[in-house]
C-alpha cells in the first residue's frame, strides 16, 4: 500500500508541477500582452496619439488568452478543492486569479474599442438601429456595477466621454433622419396660418428610425406640442381647411391645414362637432402612417397618448362638445350627439390613441342629458336676467281679471288698469314658454322647468333692486313702474298657481312686499324733499310783511306735486295714485298749517298774505287729482286748511263764533290751544282778546 501511495503522490506532484509551469508560461504571455495593450490604450485614450501600428489582432489575441486563462484557472481551482493544497499551489492559485482579473479588464477595454470601431462602420452604412444597439452595449460595459478596477484606470473617463459623444451623435442623427421622414412645418402669413405634415411612405426606414428613437428614450414632447398646438387645437376650435393627399407625392403622405389667425369674436363661427370629428379622423388617417408597431403592446400612438391624451380630451370637451349641447328640447330630441361621441371614441380606440380604460368621452356622453338640462335651465335664467337688466321706462298698459277658481290667492279678482314695463311682459312671456315646455315633458324635466321659474322669480327679488338701485331711488317714474311690475308678476303667479310653480304663496307675498317697499321708499324721499323745501316757510322773523320765501316755498312744493302727478297719474292704478298723492298733499298741508300755527306774531298784512298762500294751495291742489273732489276724501287736513284760511282773514268775534264754546265747526279740526295761540298771534292784547280767549275751552 505504501508503494501505491508513493506512486500517487509522485504522480500528483508531477501534475502540480505541470500546472505551475503552465501558469507561469501563461502569466508571462498575459503580462507581455498587457504591456502591448497598455501602450495601445494609453496612446488612444490618454495621450490621443495617432495610431502608427496595426492593432487589428489585439482583440482576437485577447479572446484566445482569455479562454486559455479561464480553462487553466478552472483546473487550478479544481486542484485546490480536491485536497488540501500545498502552500506553493495555493499561492500560485491566488496570483493567477489576480492575473486573470487584470486580463478581464484588458478584455473589456479591447471589447469597448472594438465596439467603437463597429459603431463607425455601422454609421458609414447608415445602420441606425445597429449603431444604437452597439452604443447600448458600450454603456453596459462602462456601467458594469461588478467591476471596481476599470473605473479607476486613467483611460476610463476618456472612454466614457467618447461614449457620450457617440450617444449624442446617434440621437442627433436619428432626430435629423426622423425629421426628414416626418416633416412638420408651419408658415404664418398676415391673417392666415398654414400647417403641413408630411410622412414618408418608406415604412421600413421609418420603422428602423422610430424603433431606434423609442429604444433611445427619445423625448417626443416637442412633436406632441407641435401637433397639439398647430393641428388638433385649431381643428377643434377654429374653422379650418383640412386636406389629406396620399397620391400626389410618391414619397410622402401630406396633411395640410389652413386657418385664419384673426381674433374671432363671433361664436357662430365655431365649427360643428361633426365637422371637428371628421377633421380629426382625416388627421389621424395621415398620422397613422407613422404609427409604427414597436412590440405586441407598444406603438407610436400609445407613446403620443401619454403626453397628448389629457389635453386633447379636455379640449374636445370644453371647446367643442360643451358648445354642441342642444339649446332646446326640440333640438335635444333630434340630436345624435351621444351616438356620435360613442362612435368617435371607438375610432380613437381603433387608432390606439385611446385605451379601454380611457372613458372620459364616454362618461361625458352619459352626462349629455344632465348637461343639456343644466344648460337649458341656465340659458333660461341667463335670458331672464338679461330681460331684468333692460330699462324699466319702456312701458305698456295692462288690465286683467282672474278666473273664479283663482280668486282668493292674493285677495283680488281684478288687476287694475295701469302701466308695466315691457321687460316685465317679456319676462312673463318667457315663463309662459317654460310652462308650455313643461306640459309636454317627462316628470323630471318638467319639475326642473318649474323650479327654473321659481329661480327666476327669486333672482328677480335680488337682481332688480340691486341692478336698478340708483334709478329706483332717484327717478319716481322708475319706482312706480317697478311697483306695478312686482304686483303684476304676483298677479301672474296667482293666475298660474295650479300649474305646479314652487312656493307660489311665498313668492306672491315677497313680490308684493318688494314692490311696496321700493315705492314706499320713494314716497318717503318725496316727502323729505317737500319738507326740505318748506324749511323756507319760516314765520319766526316776519315783521311787517310775509316776504318772498314762504310763498316761494309753497309754489315750489306745488310744482313738485305737479311733477309727480305728470309722472305717476298715467302709470299707477287710480286707487294707488289717489292714496299716494293724497298722503303727500296731506303732509304738505299739515306742515304749512303747523308752521302758521307756531308763529308768535302775525300782523294783519302778514295774515292777509297768508290768506293768499292758502288760497293758492286750495286752488291748485285739487288739480293734482283726476277728480278734483277727491281732495276732500284723500287729504285729511283739507278742511283744516280751509278753516285756517278763513280764520286768517276774519275778525276775533267770527273766530269765537266758529268755535262756539267747543261746539262749532272749528272743533272738528282744531284743539282749543291751537285756536288760542292763533288768536294771540293775530290780535293785540286787549280786553276783548282776553274775553275771547276765555271763551275758547
Amino acid at each position: 500500500m505504501s508503494f501505491i501511495r508513493e506512486v500517487l503522490e509522485i504522480s500528483s506532484d508531477t501534475h502540480n508541477a505541470d500546472i505551475r509551469k503552465n501558469v507561469q508560461t501563461l502569466t508571462g504571455k498575459i503580462k507581455k500582452f498587457q504591456d502591448q495593450v497598455r501602450s495601445f490604450v494609453n496612446n488612444r485614450y490618454v495621450e490621443f496619439l495617432p495610431d502608427l501600428n496595426q492593432y487589428e489582432f489585439y482583440y482576437g489575441d485577447c479572446e484566445i488568452l482569455f479562454n486559455e486563462t479561464d480553462d487553466l484557472l478552472k483546473t487550478v481551482e479544481e486542484m485546490v478543492q480536491m485536497k488540501p493544497a500545498s502552500e506553493e499551489l495555493q499561492r500560485c492559485h491566488e496570483n493567477f486569479r489576480e492575473i486573470a482579473q487584470g486580463l478581464r479588464v484588458t478584455h473589456k477595454i479591447l471589447k469597448i474599442d472594438q465596439l467603437f470601431k463597429d459603431i463607425e462602420e455601422a454609421k458609414s452604412t447608415q445602420e441606425h438601429l445597429n449603431v444604437m444597439n452597439l452604443i447600448f452595449e458600450v454603456n453596459g460595459l462602462i456601467q458594469d456595477p461588478t467591476d471596481n478596477i476599470f473605473k479607476h484606470l486613467d483611460c476610463y473617463e476618456n472612454i466614457k466621454i467618447r461614449y457620450y459623444i457617440e450617444n449624442e451623435s446617434m440621437l442627433y442623427n436619428l432626430k435629423l433622419k426622423f425629421e426628414s421622414l416626418v416633416q412638420m412645418k408651419e408658415k404664418t402669413f398676415q391673417n392666415m396660418k398654414c400647417v403641413t405634415v408630411k410622412i414618408s411612405k418608406n415604412e421600413d426606414e421609418l420603422q428602423e428610425i422610430v424603433t431606434a428613437l423609442v429604444s433611445a428614450k427619445y423625448n417626443s414632447r416637442k412633436m406632441c406640442e407641435f401637433l397639439m398646438e398647430n393641428v388638433f387645437k385649431p381643428v377643434i376650435t377654429k374653422p379650418v381647411s383640412v386636406e389629406v393627399d396620399k397620391e400626389k407625392d410618391p414619397q410622402f403622405v401630406t396633411l395640410q391645414l389652413s386657418y385664419s389667425t384673426k381674433k374671432r369674436e363671433d361664436e357662430d363661427l365655431r365649427p360643428n362637432y361633426k365637422t371637428v370629428f371628421q377633421h380629426i379622423r382625416n388627421t389621424f388617417s395621415c398620422l397613422g402612417h407613422m404609427n409604427i408597431t414597436l412590440s405586441e403592446t407598444e406603438c407610436v400612438f400609445k407613446i403620443l397618448r401619454q403626453c397628448m391624451k389629457e389635453t386633447f380630451t379636455k379640449l374636445i370637451m370644453s371647446e367643442c362638445l360643451d358648445y354642441s349641447i342642444p339649446d332646446n328640447m326640440m333640438e335635444m330630441n333630434s340630436s345624435t350627439l351621444v351616438d356620435d361621441i360613442t362612435e368617435f371614441n371607438k375610432f380613437l380606440m381603433e387608432m390606439l390613441f385611446f385605451s379601454e380604460d380611457d372613458r372620459e368621452l364616454l362618461n361625458y356622453a352619459e352626462k349629455i342629458e344632465l348637461l343639456f338640462r343644466n344648460r337649458f335651465y341656465r340659458n333660461i335664467l341667463d335670458n331672464a336676467v338679461d330681460i331684468m337688466q333692460k330699462d324699466l321706462h319702456d312701458m305698456i298698459p295692462v288690465a286683467e281679471k282672474l278666473g273664479a277658481t283663482d280668486i282668493g290667492a292674493i285677495g283680488q279678482a281684478i288687476f287694475p288698469s295701469c302701466m308695466v314695463s315691457k321687460s316685465t311682459m317679456e319676462l312673463i312671456s318667457l315663463m309662459e314658454r317654460v310652462l308650455k315646455e313643461a306640459e309636454g315633458s317627462e316628470a323630471k324635466v318638467a319639475q326642473g322647468l318649474l323650479s327654473t321659474i321659481s329661480i327666476i322669480l327669486d333672482r328677480y327679488l335680488t337682481e332688480m333692486p340691486t341692478y336698478h338701485a340708483k334709478l329706483l331711488l332717484n327717478i319716481p317714474q322708475q319706482t312706480a313702474l317697478f311697483h306695478n311690475n312686482c304686483m303684476y308678476l304676483a298677479f301672474w303667479i296667482t293666475k298660474n298657481h295650479s300649474k305646479g310653480i314652487e312656493t307660489v304663496f311665498v313668492m306672491v307675498k315677497s313680490l308684493q312686499h318688494l314692490g311696496s317697499e321700493q315705492f314706499l321708499n320713494q314716497i318717503k324721499n318725496q316727502r323729505a324733499q317737500l319738507m326740505e323745501i318748506l324749511r323756507g316757510f319760516d314765520l319766526s322773523d316776519v315783521v311787517s310783511d310775509l316776504g318772498i320765501e314762504p310763498p316761494k316755498a309753497v309754489r315750489q312744493c306745488l310744482r313738485q306735486l305737479d311733477l309727480l302727478k305728470n309722472v305717476w297719474q298715467t302709470i299707477l292704478p287710480d286707487v294707488v295714485y289717489n292714496k299716494t298723492m293724497g298722503n303727500l298733499v296731506n303732509e304738505f298741508c299739515n306742515e304749512v298749517i303747523r308752521r302758521i300755527l307756531l308763529a308768535e306774531d302775525l300782523p294783519s298784512a302778514v295774515s292777509n298774505e297768508l290768506v293768499e298762500v292758502c288760497t293758492t294751495i286750495i286752488d291748485r291742489a285739487p288739480g293734482i287729482f283726476a277728480d278734483p273732489l277727491e281732495v276732500n276724501v284723500m287729504v285729511k287736513s283739507w278742511g283744516k286748511l280751509q278753516q285756517l284760511k278763513v280764520m286768517l282773514g276774519v275778525s276775533l268775534a267770527e273766530i269765537t263764533e266758529q268755535w262756539s264754546s267747543g261746539k262749532g265747526p272749528l272743533t272738528l279740526n282744531y284743539k282749543s290751544e291751537e285756536i288760542k295761540h292763533l288768536i294771540r298771534a293775530l290780535f293785540q292784547n286787549t280786553s276783548r282778546r282776553a274775553v275771547a280767549l276765555n271763551s275758547i275751552v
